[in-house]
């Protein structure tokens, strides 16, 4: 055999979606069509799953949502296999900490506290996402950072401009900045999280601080291609985000440059 195709052949790691038997490729899907619910309607869900190369479609779900639209749940099995050796992606890097050993560090390393100012900007009407955060009570059983005696957290909830967030950030010294965004309809999070960077750039304050993003769509890949240091998504911790601001703060050895 070809060496190419033998190296190829023992590092390949193709994958497919599991249902009930490995590689069967069983996939669930959820919908909306414009289109009243019908017998017509399901038909035509089925059919155009089919056109996404799905086989054995079955709708299995399909309920009115309003006067003209429909909301579908079906089944699947896709065809295509992926590599997954060819797979690339990053995740945050965070050093597993509780939050015991969290405030000593801080203590220890920044010699004060740590300053954390979070805020969902624009529109966004939501809080779930920064309130779970920093939030004494926090999330899941992990303590929020307002609840940390060695940080100073500043949470200003929802519908906060990039101008006045960026202003409170300068007001209080702040180490790190928080931007959650939860509506993501047409996008809206990727424009309001370029507008916070973009004043950040203009006034030249971009590297003063550490500027996480965090949300329902955002991935450390999305943050980072943006601008910012670090993107949290679904499931991430208070914990796991002042870890991440300490160590990240220690490692750059800048961390007293804020407070001049």
């Amino acid at each position: 055999m070809d060496k190419q195709v033998s190296e190829n052949v023992t590092t390949n790691n193709l994958i497919k979606p599991y249902g009930d038997t490995l590689n069967d490729g069983v996939i669930q899907v959820s919908f909306t069509l414009p289109v009243e619910l019908s017998a017509k309607a399901k038909k035509a869900a089925e059919l155009y799953l089919e056109k996404l190369n799905l086989t054995e479609v079955q709708i299995s779900f399909a309920e009115k949502l309003t006067d003209g639209f429909t909301f579908f749940v079906a089944y699947g099995k896709a065809i295509p296999s992926l590599d997954y050796n060819s797979v690339e992606a990053t995740e945050v890097s965070v050093l597993k900490m509780n939050f015991y050993e969290i405030n000593n560090l801080i203590k220890m390393k920044l010699n004060r506290k740590l300053i954390v100012v979070g805020a969902t900007i624009g529109t966004d009407a939501h809080t779930v996402g920064i309130d779970a955060i920093m939030n004494m009570k926090g999330y899941d059983g992990d303590y929020g950072l307002e609840r940390y005696p060695e940080i100073d957290a500043y949470n200003m909830g929802s519908q906060v401009t990039p101008e006045a967030l960026l202003k409170k950030a300068l007001e209080v010294k702040a180490d790190a900045i928080l931007v959650s965004q939860t509506v993501t309809q047409k996008d809206a999070h990727i424009r309001n999280f370029t507008e916070f960077i973009e004043l950040l750039e203009a006034e030249q304050l971009r590297s003063r601080f550490l500027i996480c993003a965090g949300g329902p769509r955002v991935s450390n890949d999305l943050a980072c291609e943006l601008g910012y240091d670090a993107g949290f998504g679904p499931g991430t911790l208070p914990s796991m985000v002042a870890s991440y601001l300490i160590t990240t703060l220690i490692e750059r050895k800048g961390v007293s440059h804020v407070n001049k």
